[in-house]
């Protein structure tokens, strides 16, 4: 099942018109948006490499389940794009772009009662009825509307945003603190699904799967996702920051800060990176050293990540005439150190990127090998539905360009109470010991951003 439907100005058919006007501001920063709503939803909020994006409300908004999702989003967004008019002098970041994601698994993930995914289908993706856009030293604010008068709605929202930001900020509540902490599952039901994981490994069954825990948090006082956010974005500078708050009042926020690049297509061009092997950051610069000495020497890490780099390639040379592989390197966050290897490739046709979204998810590096075993192993394993979880989030535009990461590092959350996730590779020389001490670590961005 697929809909687009507009949710500020009517219903949007195929043929209505799109309009997007916008206008430069000075001294004003994306967040700033989010506090002037209000807690006004759908919100979203995008900070990449090159750029911070905040955005509320939605012009149009799709949604796709019961399979083919990827394809029915490209059409429907194909349609919704057919027929618009964009203010020329608008810079190409400016420029209407529709933010989402999908869902882990195709269908029903299983159930975890404290994980609830309400407002969260196998793929919603809006096109922000006001966004601000910063990137190049320079800051936008832009309108959208769908419909009969679209261009006199969005005229009119353009000249109430501008002078409605002029006295907003960034929303910057404090941490609302922790009170209780569970695990799910328990250290000895974990032990007990890697050794199982590791023996179908032994068999021959896989190669290599992901396994994810879940992590819920009472929280002392109520939550800014905005806040917590920006507070991430002070820590992980370099990573993705994303949030996703669904126009369903019913549904929690979906944030995060990842480190992990899906890939990201402009025109031919195609860059994305393997990401896989982890250890720990040292008390001090000798021994973070250390750290990641043994890591680029680890037997099982180096496997575990050239399984991802070889499947990428796999992956990508069904579209690319070339396919490039870069140095692998140790990058290291906050918290956590990774093996990296960028991965860039030339396309040999006009593939749209949610093309390449559908091909490439989910990589080993969060899913496993071969594909199909490891989330049927998923499936099995794990007590709670992964959602968003691990699962492709960013954005496209009209010329089929986008940019998507990887939701790890990443929390649902409502009122007083968070799910926050994590995830090991299990690989044939994994122990469960130090595979339960590596998802505690990749738990520490967002649990740092909450207390």
């Amino acid at each position: 099942m697929e809909s687009v439907r507009a949710d500020t100005v009517g219903t949007a058919h195929d043929g209505d018109a799109l309009a997007v006007r916008g206008c430069q501001l000075e001294d004003v920063a994306p967040a700033a948006v989010l506090d002037a709503a209000v807690r006004d939803r759908p919100w979203t909020a995008w900070a990449g490499p090159e750029e911070t994006v905040a955005a509320t409300g939605a012009a149009a908004t799709i949604t796709a389940t019961d399979g083919d999702r990827f394809e029915r989003v490209r059409r429907q967004a194909a349609a919704l794009f057919a027929d618009r008019d964009v203010q020329s002098s608008l810079p190409t970041f400016a420029r209407p772009r529709l933010f989402g994601g999908f869902a882990f698994h195709d269908g029903d993930g299983g159930h975890h009662p404290e994980a609830d995914w309400t407002g969260f289908p196998d793929a919603n993706f809006h096109l922000p009825a006001v966004s601000v856009v910063e990137r190049d030293g320079r800051t936008w604010l832009t309108t959208a509307a769908v419909g009969p008068d679209a261009e006199s709605t969005a005229e009119t929202a353009l000249d109430r945003w501008r002078e409605k930001l002029a006295d907003a900020s960034p929303p910057t509540t404090s941490p609302p603190g922790i009170r209780i902490r569970s695990e799910i599952p328990d250290r000895d039901a974990w032990i007990a699904q890697v050794e199982a994981a590791v023996d179908r490994i032994d068999r021959g069954d896989l190669l290599k799967v992901v396994l994810a825990g879940a992590q819920t948090v009472d929280l002392a006082g109520s939550l800014s996702a905005p806040a917590a956010l920006g507070r991430l974005g002070e820590t992980y500078p370099d990573c993705y920051r994303f949030g996703f708050a669904p126009g369903n009042t019913d549904a929690g926020t979906f944030f995060g800060a990842t480190p992990e690049r899906l890939l990201r297509r402009d025109g031919r061009r195609v860059q994305t990176a393997a990401l896989a092997g982890s250890t720990g950051r040292g008390d001090t610069q000798a021994e973070d050293e250390w750290l990641a000495e043994e890591l680029a020497e680890s037997r099982k890490d180096t496997h575990e990540h050239a399984l991802v780099v070889d499947a990428i390639r796999e992956q990508l040379d069904d579209f690319a005439e070339s396919v490039e592989t870069g140095e692998r390197t140790v990058r290291q966050l906050a918290t956590v150190q990774h093996l990296q290897t960028p991965i860039e490739a030339t396309l040999a046709t006009d593939v749209h990127v949610l093309s390449l979204v559908e091909a490439l998810h989910p990589t080993p590096a969060v899913g496993g090998l071969p594909p199909d075993e490891a989330l049927a192993a998923i499936r099995d394993a794990e007590a709670f539905d992964r959602g968003w979880y691990a699962a492709p989030v960013g954005w496209f535009d009209a010329a089929g360009d986008g940019e998507f990461a990887v939701g790890i590092r990443s929390a649902l959350a409502r009122d007083r109470a968070a799910t926050l996730f994590a995830g090991a590779g299990i690989v044939a020389d994994s122990d469960p010991d130090a595979e339960w001490d590596e998802i505690q670590l990749k738990y520490r961005p967002v649990l740092d951003a909450l207390r």
